[in-house]
């Protein structure tokens, strides 16, 4: 089978709760520029899953995150890549600011979510990771 896509990547996301909103960055660069999805990227070489969800957040929003369990696993293939995504549940405290990767950073509420143009799948994983139930 030949296939355009490129070689799998690992990547994480955090899915932060914060009084019933969750937090979700724009895209401004790479992959899905200008829509709106969990923070997160790339795992890099010799980096664990939590370590990399903690330096991603923290690049993307300023935050600093606790780490929690696996939320859920999601994959996106494209042409242009094909990522295998390990979103865990985090904390964090404090105001975030749009920084490297992101052009955008906003707490979305259940209505939020049906107006800004999401990645495409982002809806029906938190659907399916019970993540809708909490807002």
């Amino acid at each position: 089978m030949t296939s355009r896509a490129p070689r799998p990547e690992v990547a994480v996301g955090a899915v932060v709760i914060r009084n019933r909103r969750l937090l979700l960055i724009e895209r401004g660069r790479g992959v899905n520029v200008g829509l709106w999805s969990l923070p997160g990227g790339r795992v890099e070489p010799a980096e664990t899953l939590h370590a990399a969800v903690r330096r991603e957040l923290h690049e993307e929003t300023g935050l600093q995150v606790r780490v929690g369990p696996l939320c859920g696993i999601a994959e996106r293939i494209s042409e242009q890549a094909h990522y295998v995504i390990l979103d865990f549940w985090a904390d964090a405290d404090g105001t975030p600011i749009a920084g490297d990767d992101a052009a955008g950073v906003t707490w979305a509420d259940r209505a939020d979510l049906d107006r800004l143009h999401l990645v495409d799948g982002l809806l029906d994983f938190l659907a399916a990771h019970h993540v809708l139930d909490r807002l």
